[in-house]
């Protein structure tokens, strides 16, 4: 087919949601996935796909892969956003939780490279992006299993386009801020240099960005798009 298809795991609210929509105004054909049945409604409207499965379980990852190529035979770009993982005081976290963290956060990214790979190997290229948080490269007590695993995701990112960049495969990330899709008190918004919350419909038009050849000499980055939040140079 010569349209080019996005995946998107994390498909069914929020800033997932949103891209789905940049990514279907650009042409792209879509497959989701999502724990709710809200992947299926947004496929529905965007003539797309849907599944419902969690990022979590190798088997969703592997049937929504199994849906979107019996579907449209290829896989150009690929969404990974996964839920906020378990919070705490720092020592007091469980292990379980911990663990919980680490299946939610990092092992997804890793599963869904190891899936998708083969594909993009054999197309001549594709794109990866992970969406994290602003606190990857800034440490914060209020989300620490959050802090810890997401800038593995980054550290992944940038072991991945190094392997596989000599193939045209990309993967970057996405570290957003406080962003309207979530229930956040206003004291958010003021931590912003531009004193509000991000649109969920801006953090796509980043993501497609990434996602899609208008970055194609974009690779192994950390992408923050958190309004000036962080202080990191």
């Amino acid at each position: 087919m010569d349209r080019k298809v996005c995946m998107i795991i994390g498909g069914g609210r929020g800033m997932g949601a949103a891209t789905a929509r940049e990514m279907r105004t650009k042409g792209y054909e879509l497959s989701l996935m999502s724990p709710s049945e809200s992947c299926q409604h947004l496929a529905q409207e965007l003539d797309g796909v849907a599944l419902r499965g969690r990022a979590e379980n190798p088997q969703d990852v592997t049937a929504l892969v199994d849906l979107n190529m019996d579907s449209y035979g290829r896989i150009d770009a690929v969404l990974i956003h996964v839920g906020g993982p378990p919070k705490g005081d720092l020592l007091e976290i469980s292990e379980e939780d911990w663990n919980k963290a680490h299946s939610m956060v990092l092992k997804p990214v890793i599963q869904v490279a190891k899936t998708v790979t083969p594909i993009m190997q054999q197309q001549g290229g594709g794109s990866i992006v992970n969406i994290t948080t602003f606190s990857a490269f800034e440490p914060s007590l209020i989300f620490p299993t959050s802090s810890v695993y997401r800038v593995a995701v980054s550290s992944f990112t940038k072991l991945f386009s190094d392997r596989y960049g000599p193939e045209n495969i990309r993967m970057n990330c996405l570290l957003p801020g406080f962003t309207d899709s979530l229930d956040l008190p206003e004291k958010f918004a003021q931590m912003s240099a531009l004193k509000r919350l991000a649109k969920a419909e801006e953090q796509a038009k980043t993501a497609a960005f990434l996602l899609s050849e208008d970055s194609g000499y974009i690779t192994g980055q950390s992408i923050r798009a958190d309004g000036g939040v962080t202080r990191h140079m």
